[in-house]
């Protein structure tokens, strides 16, 4: 990309100061100030033609999700943002008519930066290179513990009540790139009650909830009238021929949260939520090896495949 240097200092000019960073970019590496507590740390990479297609999206889209999705990571374990690094493989033929790669460089920086500011969130680093390839973008994030500590997938238990944080279904048609992040309802929730398992909805409602049940080391059943489902749902199954129960279990990127808990505190939560749209929908087994079920309207309980999105290996 011709103007590589005047883009890092283009960058430079618009990083603010911070007091968890002692040196941002344009130094070899970063110099942060330690957290007081526990530092967490998450990356993920999105690419054109897999998580989103940039002729249609654009780049500010884009760069928002790539955001997004990581601090999707952080609220699945209740931490707050700390601190950000943005890797760029920019294309050097961008696929929308007339924008240069310079362009394109800058419209993905508006995204995550617009996201960044609303979570409180300094981006101190990172690195940038061209190729005669699709995009891709890869997000280092760094967060720190919240002072009740932090949630794994690890510590559901027999008897737990299994809650999401709001409907599910659809996302293709949108809010996989729109989402906002469920970092303060994770929060929120940590402070309201006593988590023992979450995880984000990015694979599928039924994917990963196995993936707690498999961390967990028990098994759960799910209430099909109980999961919400969106109405983006509703819309895609008339394109697909598939329930709308079926995106609401399968499609992903929902990037809600499901936890469990203990059934006094979940009534607790229930009679006082910290946050709208919770949605108790099922409970823990302590059956090993961990299964999943859907419990039918009639009582019927069937197994549940734990199918979702997975890249292709």
């Amino acid at each position: 990309m011709n103007g590589e240097f005047e883009y890092i200092a283009w960058l430079c000019e618009r990083t603010r100061p911070d007091p968890r960073m002692l040196l941002g970019p344009g130094d070899d590496a970063a110099v942060l100030r330690p957290p007081q507590r526990a530092l967490l740390a998450t990356t993920d990479m999105l690419m054109d033609g897999v998580d989103f297609h940039l002729a249609e999206v654009g780049g500010v889209r884009a760069g928002r999700k790539a955001l997004a999705a990581n601090l999707s990571d952080l609220a699945a374990m209740a931490a707050h943002p700390y601190a950000a690094l943005v890797s760029l493989a920019l294309p050097q033929h961008p696929p929308i008519p007339g924008l240069s790669t310079r362009q394109l460089a800058e419209e993905i920086d508006t995204g995550i930066r617009t996201l960044a500011e609303a979570f409180d969130l300094p981006i101190v680093g990172g690195d940038t290179n061209s190729w005669a390839a699709p995009l891709a973008i890869n997000i280092t994030l760094l967060g720190e513990a919240d002072e009740r500590g932090y949630v794994t997938r690890g510590g559901a238990q027999a008897g737990d009540w299994i809650f999401v944080t709001g409907p599910l279904g659809g996302s293709i048609l949108g809010k996989h790139l729109d989402f906002v992040p469920r970092v303060r309802e994770a929060l929120a929730l940590l402070a309201a009650a006593p988590l023992h398992a979450m995880c984000d909805i990015s694979d599928g409602l039924a994917a990963d909830l196995f993936h707690i049940l498999e961390q967990s080391r028990c098994s759960a059943v799910l209430r099909a009238q109980d999961i919400p489902i969106a109405p983006a749902a509703v819309t895609l199954s008339q394109q697909t021929g598939r329930s709308p129960l079926e995106h609401a279990l399968q499609d992903g990127e929902d990037f809600e949260l499901i936890f469990t808990l203990a059934p006094d505190q979940a009534q607790r939560l229930l009679d006082h939520p910290p946050i709208p749209h919770l949605t108790p929908i099922g409970v823990c087994l302590p059956d090993l090896p961990p299964t999943l079920w859907l419990e039918l309207p009639d009582g019927r309980r069937q197994p549940l495949p734990p199918r979702g999105w997975s890249h292709p290996m």
